[in-house]
């Protein structure tokens, strides 16, 4: 069994962490302190996975890397410099908080699993039976062993990030870094230095400091641009360079980068390019291959196969005891659309698990309505219908009744980008005294 050396000093930390990788059959060694990392029993560790503040210094850095296994870095302040640095000191993958437990499985997996044909072996909820999902199964395998730049469309929440891992996992660039960017989480002002850095500025002492940008750390990888409808038109210009290799990532003295580009969106590009939001040329750049992954509404009974894999990793994971789906409880989640997709089906699941005394959970601990009066959302979707129109009519439905946590929660998001989507759709926040009870509500 392969083993998980884990460097966290927070107790509740490391716990969670044991709790994660045991629960999904990977036997985990634990090091309180960087400085017991010399001594530690390294016998069948495939990865390290460690907390970036506690490595920081030198000496635990150097350490790092005479153990010779790889290792993941968690990150709870992350910065593009302490990103580069840690690559470049060769961390295989450096994850910044809020970090999903997927996207850290899935990087871990990619690093302990032997070579393998199957991009899909141990991806964490890349579990379907549907025709949809199988459909997207045989292109992954299709497509991940190429160099081809992927474009990804899917709503929130159904897993996009996980397409992406799968197909660097099943690359030649497996053991080359993938590195994951949502470009909706950074400042426009900022994304360009994120992604490309800069020739460099002049300190108080009068040097130059070069800053090196994601797309040079990917070097050899994979960069994963999430959300690439919400790069902001001159960045989107400087990346269309890039990749035409007109123009180096950072300034003229750069070494130019060999990374495979792998992008994804919810937003409709195609009426982004109408409306003079996205440029037509990028759009072809990205898209030489599309994968379309489909939301969970239209996968016929992977709801069911899903919340049961969902359950006993929650229940492992929490150390709960055993729990079941009501007969009900799987009714209402059959019939219920999941605009926030499988995000959305996981927090559902998890607060159920913790608000749970009996050994059954019920559909009102899943805080859905076994018969939800009819709304646009439970409708069956127009195809000219967007997925900002889908928002758009689920807040304004629901925010008299809901709080904005509550609303994230259904919609399988932060309240910060619950917040960033009001600003950019114009939809005010309403304000009740008077909510009804939340299991009340569809």
């Amino acid at each position: 069994m392969i083993r998980i050396l884990i460097l966290q000093p927070e107790v509740t930390a490391e716990q969670r962490l044991k709790s994660l990788f045991e629960s999904n059959g990977f036997a985990v060694a634990v090091v309180g302190n960087p400085d017991n990392l010399a001594d530690a029993d390294l016998t069948d560790v495939g990865a390290l996975v460690a907390d970036a503040a506690a490595v920081e210094g030198p000496l635990a850095a150097g350490t790092l890397q005479d153990l010779a296994i790889p290792f993941v870095l968690l990150a709870q302040q992350p910065t593009v410099q302490a990103a580069v640095a840690a690559l470049k000191r060769g961390a295989s993958d450096y994850l910044a908080a809020p970090y999903e437990d997927a996207s850290l499985l899935a990087a871990v997996t990619t690093l302990t699993r032997e070579e393998t044909t199957d991009p899909l072996a141990g991806s964490l909820l890349m579990i379907g039976e549907s025709a949809s999902m199988q459909t997207l199964f045989n292109s992954i395998s299709k497509i991940a062993p190429t160099d081809s730049t992927v474009l990804i469309r899917g709503e929130t929440g159904t897993g996009k990030e996980l397409v992406a891992r799968a197909l660097h996992a099943a690359s030649s660039r497996r053991r080359a870094p993938m590195i994951a960017l949502n470009c909706a989480t950074i400042p426009g002002n900022l994304i360009e230095a994120e992604l490309f850095g800069h020739g460099g500025s002049v300190t108080e002492q009068n040097s130059r400091v070069n800053r090196h940008g994601l797309l040079e750390a990917a070097n050899g990888g994979t960069l994963f641009l999430d959300e690439i409808g919400e790069l902001p038109l001159p960045a989107q210009a400087r990346l269309l360079k890039v990749l035409q290799q007109d123009a180096t990532p950072a300034s003229a003295d750069s070494a130019a980068t060999d990374v495979r580009l792998i992008t994804a969106s919810h937003r409709d590009l195609e009426k982004m390019i109408t409306n003079e939001q996205f440029r037509e040329d990028l759009y072809y750049r990205l898209n030489v291959v599309s994968l379309a992954v489909p939301p969970l509404r239209e996968r016929d009974n992977d709801v069911r196969l899903l919340a049961e894999a969902i359950l006993q990793k929650t229940l492992q994971r929490l150390s709960k005891p055993v729990r079941k789906f009501s007969t009900e409880a799987l009714k209402a989640m059959r019939a219920y659309p999941w605009p926030g997709n499988v995000r959305e089906l996981e927090n559902a699941i998890e607060r159920a698990v913790i608000l749970s005394e009996a050994t059954e959970l019920t559909s009102e601990l899943l805080a859905i309505d076994t018969n939800p009066v009819p709304t646009v959302e439970q409708s069956t979707p127009q195809p000219d219908l967007t997925m900002e129109d889908y928002f758009v009519s689920f807040v304004t439905a629901r925010q008299d009744q809901l709080t904005e946590t509550e609303l994230a929660e259904r919609l399988g998001i932060s309240r910060k980008s619950l917040w960033e989507r009001r600003q950019r759709l114009n939809i005010p926040r309403k304000k009740t005294r008077n909510r009804r009870p939340r299991r009340n509500v569809s």
